[in-house]
């Protein structure tokens, strides 16, 4: 009863704060935000009531419980439409723990057993740290929470072990050609990073650097007269001397010198005639190109025995699906792209936010750099780290709205540097997230969301930059709201939003 008290103080107070929002916010914005504060004080009565029925039974619990309450109180004043969602969460974890408690057996059964296994139990203890799942919050969102069913490790091997057959198999067929070469597959994307926040259709992304054919040479160009984030480049494919080395070999042309009638009669099409348009690698022909090595490879693969191949319309990136005889599917894309010298940043075929991008423009691709730093965290954190799980949380409350999971997900790298890894086990959890929004609200508020590559002293070491991001500025992943109040004020609105969304999706798990 103590406990629901003091939760039911500590809400109210902050619920009667006043409202903290912009003086360029207009009216309309400040109606929608002063409906949804009644929203939630009308959920929190309810939520409340609930709790102080359920808690008259568990009296003898009331120390523990207001302890939770007052760890959490500074945080919960920092701002009122969080704290009420992080209250919600706690409310319904200490109702949890209190019922759990409740079931255990009393201090007469320990007297019962023997002394040696009391010693292993403090032992036990001792080895995780404290970590008592009966006092553990993480425990009850872990069970609460409907998490999606996937099996991310095994289906990625098997992935990775296609696609690797893919390769071998490119390599024989172009071995006398002059088609840029398919190099080892780099696995990408959310699916292999381990957090993907779908239970069905998951993308197992690759990106494959192509290394340009004998006689060729990449040069990549920064399109100056796009802004920033949205960095694009072209691939210009110029033509170099192998003269001295068709002597040596005595077969191949020089592409540079010889006539190109003579070219076409002995040697075919070029790569500058089929896969580029006007010098310049063309990302819509190079993906056709490669799907149409995927179906002539398949029928060599022993996969292909056993599971059936389906190309999927992508104009971007070659997007197939391989479904087995149980119906089993594996949804798998296949990106392409240009390393920057010998970094982890790439330039790449992966579709872009803007409506139109022409099919020579290829963008800056961190997605290398990205897997490598989450590899990084999984090597250090702890054993049950629920960083992981707060990405997937992230993902299904953005669905929708103006925020995009990179956004959230760039929130999250921020807050792993900057946050010892030990705190990111399953019991802090409700405070990670409670992290992660106010952070973001932070970053709304200021407008302004650094870029995790450009210009951060705490990327891992291990992760290879060009030179020119370690020089660089902080580069804004909000410079819009700064150029247009009006996106700002709704991005101040959204986020309340993710709040809402957040909040119902811990109450109710889904």
């Amino acid at each position: 009863m103590i406990a629901a008290i003091f939760f039911a103080l500590v809400v109210q107070s902050i619920i009667q704060l006043p409202q903290m929002v912009g003086d360029e916010l207009d009216e309309a914005t400040r109606e929608r935000m002063q409906q949804r504060e009644e929203m939630l004080s009308r959920e929190m009565t309810r939520l409340l009531q609930e709790l102080e029925q359920s808690t008259q039974e568990q009296s003898t619990q009331e120390q523990s419980g207001f302890a939770w309450g007052a760890l959490l109180f500074a945080a919960l004043q920092q701002w009122q439409f969080w704290a009420i969602a992080g209250a919600l969460v706690l409310l319904f974890g200490l109702c949890w723990w209190l019922r759990k408690r409740s079931r255990e057996p009393d201090s007469s059964s320990d007297e019962e057993s023997s002394s040696s296994d009391r010693e292993q139990v403090e032992e036990e203890e001792e080895e995780e740290e404290g970590n008592d799942d009966g006092n553990d919050p993480g425990r009850f969102f872990e069970e609460h929470i409907q998490w999606p069913v996937q099996n991310l490790a095994t289906d990625g091997q098997e992935v990775k072990d296609l696609v690797h057959n893919f390769i071998l198999v490119f390599h024989d067929i172009l071995s006398n050609s002059f088609f840029p070469v398919p190099q080892s597959a780099i696995r990408v994307g959310s699916a292999f990073e381990g957090w993907s926040p779908r239970e069905e259709d998951i993308v197992y992304r690759l990106l494959v650097p192509l290394k340009p054919p004998r006689g060729h040479v990449f040069h990549l160009e920064l399109d100056n007269a796009r802004e920033m984030p949205a960095r694009t480049f072209r691939i210009r494919v110029e033509l170099v001397c192998t003269c001295l080395n068709d002597q040596l070999a005595g077969e191949t042309l020089c592409f540079l010198h010889r006539p190109e009638e003579e070219l076409r009669r002995n040697q075919g099409p070029s790569f500058l005639d089929i896969l580029c348009t006007d010098s310049y690698l063309d990302v819509q022909k190079t993906a056709r190109w490669f799907c149409q090595l995927v179906k002539t490879a398949w029928v060599v693969l022993p996969q292909s025995s056993q599971q059936r191949l389906t190309v999927l319309p992508s104009s971007r990136s070659c997007k197939f699906k391989v479904i087995d005889n149980n119906n089993k599917s594996l949804c798998i894309e296949v990106m392409f792209g240009v390393p920057q010298g010998d970094s982890d940043i790439f330039v790449s075929s992966q579709s872009t936010e803007a409506i139109f991008t022409p099919s020579t423009m290829w963008p800056e691709s961190y997605a290398v750099a990205e897997v490598k730093f989450f590899r990084h965290v999984a090597r250090r954190a702890p054993h049950d780290s629920f960083h992981l799980r707060c990405l997937q949380l992230c993902a299904r409350i953005v669905v929708g709205t103006g925020f995009s999971t990179y956004i959230l997900k760039t929130a999250v790298m921020h807050l792993l540097t900057t946050t010892p890894l030990s705190g990111w086990r399953r019991r802090g959890f409700p405070l990670r997230m409670l992290d992660i929004m106010r952070y973001l609200r932070h970053c709304v508020e200021e407008k302004r969301l650094n870029h995790f590559f450009f210009g951060n002293e705490n990327v891992p070491e291990e992760i290879i930059l060009p030179p020119a991001f370690q020089r660089a500025e902080p580069l804004n992943l909000f410079q819009h709201l700064v150029q247009d109040p009006a996106a700002h004020a709704e991005a101040l609105y959204e986020f309340m939003e993710l709040q809402d969304r957040l909040t119902r999706l811990l109450i109710f798990g889904r």
